[in-house]
Parts: C-alpha cells; structure tokens; sequence
C-alpha cells in the first residue's frame, strides 16, 4: 500500500509539471502534505475496497487536517477558474459511490481546483458518502454522532478521525488528575447520549491535548461495542489498547482510572491520624486525663507535644492523686500557662504553702479550687489564692487542719464572688470565721460543714441571714441543734439539706423546715435517733418536691414506709437501712402503694427475710432493692459482663 502510494505521488508529480509548469519538487511531494498512513482504513466495516478505504479515511480526516488545520487543498496544483469550479462542484453532486469519490480525491486537477478558491477539497463530498467513525459503530448499526469535530475552511460538518501515527502512545498524552470517564466536563459534561458536547482539538505547542471526556458504556451494548472499536485506538485518540478485549471502559480511561486508583492506595498507605485537623485532635486528646496526656500522649512526637501543651487542656488542671507532683511543678505550669480556670490538687503531698502561693500570683483568673487532704496547707495558701484570685467561685478544702479563721476572712474580704464551699473536717475553723466569710459572700449557694467541731448556732443564723440564694447546706457532725437548725427555714431557695448525726435535732424543727422550704428535693436525717414514725408521716405529707429522704439508723418502724407509700407521689429514694424494726410488711406495702418509689433501701434490716426481697424484685423490677446478698449479686451481674469469670481470678 505504501508503494503503490509512493507511484501515484510520482504520476501526481509528473502531471503537475506538464500541466502548470511549475519548479522541480521532490520525488516525495505528496508525503509533504497529509502523510500516508492519514489515508490507512480507520473502520472494521468489510463493504468498502481499498479505494473506498481511501475515501474513508480521507472522509474522516488526518492529523494534519484536524489537529494543525491544514487545509487538503493545500497539496499540490494549481487553481482554476470560478466558472470550472462551479461545474466540477455539480459533477462532485453527483457522484453515488465511494469509488468515483476516490479518483477525484486523488486528482492533482480537483486539488488544484479547489486550492484557488481557498476551500478544502472535503466540503464537496456528499455527506452520504461521509460513515460515522469506527469508534461510534456497533455490530451492524451504525450511530450518528450529535456534536460533529467541523474542519477548518469546510461548509459540512464531519466526525474527526485521528491519524494512526499521532499520539499513539499513552505518554504523549497529559495525565489526568480524575478518570475521565467518571467525572462530567466542567463546561457542561456528559450529555444524555453520553459523548461530550467539545469538539476534540490538540495544542501543537504545549503538547497538552483538550478532547472530550469518553462516554461511558451501557451495559446492554457493552459487548457489542467491543466488536466494533478500534484495535489500535480509543475514544478518539489513538491509544493503545490494553486489552483488546475489554468492553468496561476505554484504555485511556483505564489508564487514568489504574493511575488515581495507585495514587489513592499510596494515599492511603500513608495515611495518619496526624492528617486529621488539629481541631479534631484536641477533642480526642480532651478524652485524656492530664497523666495520659503527659506520660503518653506528649511523648508520641513533636507535633503530639504541642497539642498537649494547648491552653484548652491547661484551663482545667486535675492533678489530683499525682505524687509526682511538687511545688517546682505548679510553678512551670504557672509561667507556661496563666490562665488556668480551674486546679485540682487534692491527695498531692508534694504540693506546700509556697507552690500554690506562686500558682495564685500568677493565675489571677483562677475559679476553681479544690484540694482535699491536704494536711500540709494552711493559711498562707489560701491567703494568696484569696488575695490574687477574686473571681473565685468555688473552694473546697476540706480535711486541712492547719486552716483557721485567718484565712476565712481573706476570703469574705476579697472574694464576694464565691458562690461553693466545702470546709468539712477544718478543726481550726470557729464561728468567728464562717460570719465573717459569710457576710462577704452573698452570692453563696452551697455550704459544706462536716465535723466542724467549733461552729455552732450562730454560725447556721449568719448563714440564713447573709446569704439567701444558697441551695445546698450540710451541716453533718456539728455541735449544732435545733435553735439553729430553724433558722434555714428563711432559706426558700434550699432543695438540699443535710442534717445527719445532729445530736440535739427535734422532730418539730424538721417538720417545720419541710413545711417552709417548698423546693427542698433531699433531705438526710440519718443517724438522728430522734426522727420517728410521726416526722417521717408529716415529711411525706408536707414535702410536695421531695425525691430522696435518708433514714439510715433512724427510729421508725414499717409505719414510717407504709406512710410514705401512702402519702408522698414524689419520693423516689428512700433509704432505711440499719432501721431494725423494718419487717417484710413495711417492705411489702411501700413497694404496693408507692407509684414512684425507684429504690429503696434495706440493708442490715435484720427482719426483712431474703425470700422476701426475692419476691419483690420479681414482682417490682422497676424497684432496685438494696440488701447485702441483692447488692452481691449485682456486683458478681457486673463483674461477669466485663468479662471476670472465677477461674481467671483464680489462676491470677
């Protein structure tokens, strides 16, 4: 084919000499226009010869005429007249098979005729001699393409074929970031017959190729389109196949598609959590207690320490347990981070007067205060947090026998913002220094004493009298009695009042306190042997808010449970333990009558048979019943679902 190509291009050249008498031109003239292979069969169809071959390909174009738009006409010959035009055109009207079309195509006389007039030889040729492309052709049907690829200098439109030698290879062309197949072209995308709505074109300069994205295949002619295509092309740009068998998707699309499924898989080999957002990260890291934080976390890397130095993790600081931690400590955490909120010190042995006098100096937005157990502490700590932290809302000190009136002072002077207290076990504490705390804070809302062996009644009164908003009192243990206990009745925001173990507590004075404070929700009068059947009956009567009432080692008898069954809606908790006149009747009847009892109970009620229990929880399993043998029981219930059995025990 190619010799035979190689002839005619000599006949082509002889005729043009005698004709035109023009200069001498190489023997290879014709190869200078549209080269050879632009002429090879581009189609499976068998209904055409080799001239109709010819005429296919030229039909369908060349990579000189599609991509660089070089005109056919610019061959070779020269032009003719208006008038031989105009007649040459009606003979080209009239031509009916591809035959007669390709001797005319071939004619240095038409080429020249239709170089002087500026047009490419194509726009003559019928457009039924014009056969959609391979690419778009199943088995024995033939699809017309809705967007023909036009030619330059040509008045019809016609699908574009692409030269065999041009960009045959897969690196000639751009990669592409997505698989082309799968996504929609910005500019308008995939239209419903699935080619794109572009015409194809190539930037000869840049080597970058602009072309439309491939359609995608239906599933229904997926094997037939196989038949069909091209063996040496794809989606119109002469790619190499990779399996000529394929009926998924293009090479060219494959190749994209392998190319970003690899990028994605390395992608994902290197995935970390450090990829994650630093917001996201230090949400997770909150879930950390400040030792993980520190001793684990911060010791990952670089960027894992500086999360855990974030200011978020340092406003609330629980440091509480940590023997590690000494006055050296506070005092880097102070310099690194001032605006600690919160710190909680408590069990820390390590800590003194002079660590938390540095803290306090240089946090002065601290709120939050909490150190149990610190017997070492005394005045000069709580002195300074007092001194250089007036926002403080809440300080809990207790068990710190070192603390005295001192410091309570400093606290009323300075801090009228402290809204929670807890002094329980601070033996140095006297009246003097819970009225003049008091009369300083009166915003005060709760008030823990416990064992506050020198605060009397007229520590209880100051407290009535200074501070109407507080909600939470206890006064567990101290030399208090009635004559002070009556005065909380001012308080009608009180909904939590603890009175256990008060010696000289009456049952009038509780009676008189339920009946005033109407938004009291728990009331513990445990270990208050003076509390009996009658007070109980008069509490579940008057206490319309009331959800829990303790009565361990009380004075009452089944009467106090059937009473509270019979009168109170509200009552939820209920606690009678210790109370050895409790029989399976009080038991029984509380469980019957209450409708919104939730627990109740019984340990170390000695007349309160385990049968019993047993049937009640049957019949009431809303009711959890506390005994020693129910409470066993759920234990080893607990036990088992995280996983204990006694023979690892055992064998541990």
């Amino acid at each position: 084919m190619g010799h035979l190509f190689s002839k005619n291009g000599l006949r082509l050249k002889k005729r043009t000499r005698k004709l035109q008498h023009k200069k001498k031109k190489k023997r290879n003239c014709f190869l200078q226009g549209p080269c050879m292979l632009c002429f090879l069969v581009h189609s499976n169809s068998s209904g055409l010869d080799d001239d109709g071959d010819h005429l296919e390909a030229g039909v369908n174009g060349c990579c000189h005429n599609t991509i660089t738009g070089i005109s056919v006409a610019h061959i070779g010959g020269v032009g003719l007249g208006p008038a031989a035009a105009s007649k040459l055109a009606e003979r080209y009207a009239t031509i009916a098979s591809p035959e007669e079309c390709s001797k005319y195509l071939l004619s240095p006389r038409e080429l020249g005729i239709w170089e002087g007039q500026g047009r490419g030889i194509l726009s003559a040729v019928p457009a039924k001699l014009i056969p959609a492309p391979a690419l778009f052709r199943t088995a024995g049907v033939s699809v017309t393409v809705p967007v023909p690829v036009p030619i330059p200098n040509c008045t019809v439109d016609y699908t574009e074929m692409v030269c065999k030698r041009k960009c045959s290879e897969v690196h000639r062309c751009t990669p592409c970031k997505q698989p082309r197949c799968a996504f929609a072209a910005p500019d308008g995308g995939l239209e419903h017959d699935g080619t794109g709505g572009e015409e194809a074109g190539s930037n000869s300069e840049t080597g970058h190729c602009h072309l439309p994205l491939c359609p995608v295949p239906s599933s229904s002619s997926s094997s037939s389109a196989s038949a069909s295509l091209p063996a040496d092309g794809c989606c119109g740009l002469g790619l190499q196949m990779d399996s000529p068998h394929s009926s998924d998707s293009s090479p060219c699309c494959l190749n994209h598609y392998d190319d970003s499924q690899a990028r994605s898989s390395d992608a994902v080999d290197h995935l970390s959590i450090n990829h994650l957002p630093s917001s996201i990260l230090l949400k997770v890291l909150s879930h950390l207690t400040v030792k993980e934080r520190c001793l684990c976390a911060s010791l990952v890397c670089k960027y894992w320490r500086d999360l855990c130095l974030d200011f978020q993790f340092w406003k609330q600081i629980d440091l509480s347990g940590l023997q590690q931690v000494n006055d050296d400590l506070l005092v880097k955490i102070a310099s690194r981070r001032q605006n600690v909120t919160e710190i909680n010190i408590s069990d820390c042995r390590g800590v003194h007067d002079h660590g938390v006098s540095s803290l306090a100096s240089r946090c002065p937005g601290l709120q939050k205060y909490t150190a149990y157990r610190c017997k070492q502490l005394g005045d000069i700590s709580l002195s300074a947090l007092a001194s250089h932290c007036p926002l403080l809302v809440k300080v809990h000190v207790g068990n710190q026998d070192k603390l005295t009136d001192a410091s309570l002072k400093k606290l009323g002077t300075h801090c009228s913002e402290l809204r929670d207290i807890h002094l329980g076990q601070c033996y140095g504490i006297t009246d003097e220094g819970m009225v003049a705390l008091v009369k300083g804070c009166p915003k005060l809302q709760r008030l823990y004493l416990q064992e506050n062996k020198m605060v009397t009644d007229q520590s209880v009164q100051a407290v009535a009298e200074h501070c109407p908003e507080l909600q939470f009192v206890g006064f567990m243990g101290c030399p208090v009695t009635s004559q002070g206990v009556i005065h909380l009745t001012a308080l009608h925001n009180l909904s939590v009042l603890d009175l256990r173990h008060i010696s000289e507590l009456n049952n009038e004075t509780v009676m008189e306190v339920v009946r005033k404070c109407r938004k009291l929700s728990s009331l513990n009068l445990c270990l208050n042997w003076s509390i009996d059947d009658r007070c109980v009956e008069i509490i579940a009567k008057e206490g319309r808010s009331l959800k829990e009432l303790y009565l361990v080692s009380c004075k009452i008898t089944d009467h106090a449970l059937i009473a509270i069954g019979q009168y109170s809606t509200t009552i939820e908790t209920v606690d009678a333990g210790w109370c050895k006149d409790i029989t399976d009747q009080g038991a029984t009847q509380i469980a019957q009558s209450s409708k919104s009892l939730r627990y109740l109970g019984l340990m170390r009620c000695d007349k309160v048979n385990e049968e019993t229990v047993e049937r009640l929880v049957v019949q009431y399993p809303h009711i959890v019943f506390s005994t020693v043998m129910q409470d066993c029981k759920r234990t080893l219930e607990r036990a088992y679902q995280m996983g204990w059995s006694p023979n690892t025990s055992n064998s541990s």
